[in-house]
């Protein structure tokens, strides 16, 4: 009963999240000018964007094949493919649920242990982490002066109001920033043996040792450069993915293929957040970044990512229901050769 209770409260918690921040990216806009800028989208390139996002899934489950067979078993991509579609549905409910789902559905099916499939997960979401920091990084070295102005907009300002521009309040602030750091490294080191008795410790540390391990097994893999062209294209379409829509609205058709990695390496850190279907944290980070960085419109940045999820989340609902009927006539291995 303790259980059910705690992930309710967690739930309604990360609820609250997203709707604040979608409020957040809402902010002055009224409904009807949000409504007006969403009519006007020529949903021909959402639909486009659809396929990709399909075609990008069916790369994950080809790559997650990959590591799977490196335990041993043999899967069938279609049912894995299914497994895959069913944990990102399940993923709109609750955040973190699609990861248990695959790996339930598919381990049933194909008869492998669920732990062995959880670690091929964690080993693939390790990958992707690794992936996604290298394009943040990319893009922050490459647009330092744009990015720093769009962090002292969203950051700095707020913080330190009238101070933002003064550089002796901003030296203040990271020497309090680097004290804190210290302070919090010692004060660590003095409670670590207390620290590791609590279960918010032993959570972290099993997740750091599941990074670790993941980042072991791909290095491991046999067929590495199999599974890093499949990461290759599977971002490559999830970068065609920005781009594409970019071209439903007029304002915004002139964005460039680096503008897409902008906008695909910033924007992906609202789908980090873990509210239900990135709701609210999506919305907010591309809007943000669209109208801060690019001067976008507030009503067009707001629309852009407000079409952009709901298609991608009609997908995922469509896709996701169809593949669980088919699971369930998939059928059943008797053994795993």
């Amino acid at each position: 009963m303790k259980g059910i209770l705690v992930s309710v409260i967690k739930y309604l918690f990360f609820i609250a999240i997203g709707v604040s921040l979608l409020l957040l990216a809402f902010r002055g806009l009224a409904f009807n000018e949000l409504w007006e800028e969403l009519k006007t989208a020529n949903y021909w390139w959402f639909l486009g964007a659809i396929i990709l996002a399909i075609m990008s899934h069916v790369f994950r489950a080809l790559r997650w094949n990959l590591l799977i067979g490196q335990m041993g078993y043999k899967t069938r991509v279609s049912t894995t493919f299914y497994a895959l579609m069913m944990g990102y549905l399940a993923n709109l409910a609750l955040p973190r649920l699609g990861e248990v789902t695959r790996c339930g559905f598919l381990g049933k099916k194909e008869k492998i242990p669920f732990n062995a499939l959880f670690g091929t997960v964690i080993a693939e979401r390790v990958f992707d982490l690794v992936v996604l920091f290298f394009i943040i990084a990319v893009v922050v070295f490459s647009q330092i002066q744009k990015i720093g102005g769009f962090l002292n907009e969203l950051l700095i300002e707020p913080l330190l109001g009238v101070y933002s521009g003064n550089f002796v309040a901003i030296l203040i602030v990271l020497a309090i920033l680097i004290v804190l750091i210290f302070g919090s490294i010692i004060v660590f080191r003095k409670l670590k043996p207390w620290l590791k008795t609590t279960l918010l410790y032993q959570k972290l540390e099993s997740f750091i040792d599941g990074f670790m391990e993941g980042l072991k097994s791909i290095r491991k893999l046999k067929q590495r450069s199999l599974f890093l062209f499949h990461t290759f294209v599977i971002w490559l379409l999830y970068l065609l993915m920005i781009i594409l829509p970019f071209k439903a609205f007029p304002e915004t058709s002139h964005l460039t293929f680096f503008d897409g990695v902008t906008v695909l390496g910033i924007g992906s850190l609202g789908i980090v957040v873990p509210v239900p279907g990135g709701i609210g944290s999506y919305h907010f980070v591309i809007t943000e970044v669209l109208s801060q960085l690019y001067e976008i419109p507030v009503k067009v940045a707001a629309a852009f990512a407000t079409a952009n999820h709901a298609t991608q989340t009609i997908m995922f609902i469509i896709v996701g229901s169809v593949s669980y009927i088919l699971l369930i006539f998939v059928k059943t291995k008797a053994s795993n050769e």
